[in-house]
């Protein structure tokens, strides 16, 4: 049966949580809490821990963002220690089994699908079904390019704050007021290409509004031609306020991966000099490298006189 909206969704994962961790069946992925800020957005950078048991915790982490290379399907079948709700016919919920951030959620399809493929009013009915009662990023990596670690079509949603600090999610700073409810804007301060939209109450809305949203923002930020055409590489993130689209050109910048979580400003680094790269090259000059340029490069001074 569908989950229950009335359940209690936090408490299931909390529950479904503590029995992984016991199983084995959840490995979450050891890390140092740093920060790196550049231009007032201040971002969280965990860094992988060092010292006993830094060649496994690195090894879940390649697994984890090695973008598909290994045949198996996890979600076909799925590992039952990691299963939280059944969310539809065509939808449920799961554990990531790698997390970085606790109880960090995949909605995924319950048939194959490919990761490239364009979101759905189901895909965000079911999405919807959580962010109701989890308050966190929803965010969907389209591709390997853009960071996903499976080829079949998962959506994510990352408990908030993404910062321990208590900092909901750190690329919040760089977004401006709100303005325009429903607009598709762009905001001054990020150096790298997107298209932002403002929607207050997202998480309340009818998944097929949100669905056609979405498919406008990929047009406006070039990563769609619309109709049967295959989009191009791209991130989607939303909060319950807004959302960001963000076009991808590459996997990784200097080594550093970078996924969805990148562009709400919470980055993951494997060791201290890729952190000490990070402050130096900035973290948002970094999404720039990954992403494409704004069109006016007077947009972005503090990432011209710097190179990847």
């Amino acid at each position: 049966m569908p989950f229950n909206p009335t359940d209690d969704l936090a408490q299931q994962i909390a529950l479904v949580s503590q029995r992984a961790l016991m199983s084995g069946a959840l490995q979450p992925i050891a890390t140092t809490v740093h920060h790196v800020t550049q231009a007032d957005v201040r971002f969280v950078v965990r860094m992988l821990t060092r010292g006993h048991g830094e060649a496994a915790a690195d090894a879940r982490m390649q697994r984890a963002t090695s973008g598909g290379g290994d045949a198996v399907n996890p979600f076909l079948p799925y590992e039952p220690a990691l299963f939280v709700a059944d969310l539809s016919e065509t939808h449920l919920c799961l554990l990531n089994k790698f997390p970085v951030v606790a109880h960090h959620l995949l909605i995924v399809t319950r048939a194959f699908a490919p990761q490239e493929a364009l979101l759905t009013d189901a895909d965000f009915a079911a999405l919807l079904t959580c962010a109701r009662q989890i308050e966190g990023l929803a965010f969907y990596n389209s591709g390997k390019i853009a960071g996903a670690s499976q080829r079949h079509k998962h959506l994510q949603l990352a408990p908030f704050p993404l910062d321990p600090d208590g900092n909901a999610a750190p690329i919040t700073a760089a977004l401006g007021a709100p303005a325009n409810p429903g607009a598709l804007v762009t905001a001054p301060r990020l150096p790298f290409r997107h298209v932002l939209l403002w929607w207050p109450a997202l998480h309340t809305a009818d998944p097929a509004a949100v669905a056609a949203a979405y498919r406008a923002m990929l047009i406006a930020a070039g990563v769609w031609d619309g109709d049967d055409a295959s989009p191009r590489p791209y991130n989607w993130l939303a909060t319950r306020e807004w959302m960001l689209v963000a076009p991808r050109t590459a996997e990784m910048v200097s080594g550093m991966a970078v996924n969805g979580l990148g562009f709400a400003g919470s980055l993951l680094v494997r060791n201290p000099d890729q952190l000490a790269w990070l402050q130096t090259f900035g973290p948002l000059c970094a999404l720039r490298a990954v992403s494409a340029p704004r069109l006016a490069d007077a947009d972005a001074p503090f990432c011209q006189d710097v190179a990847p």
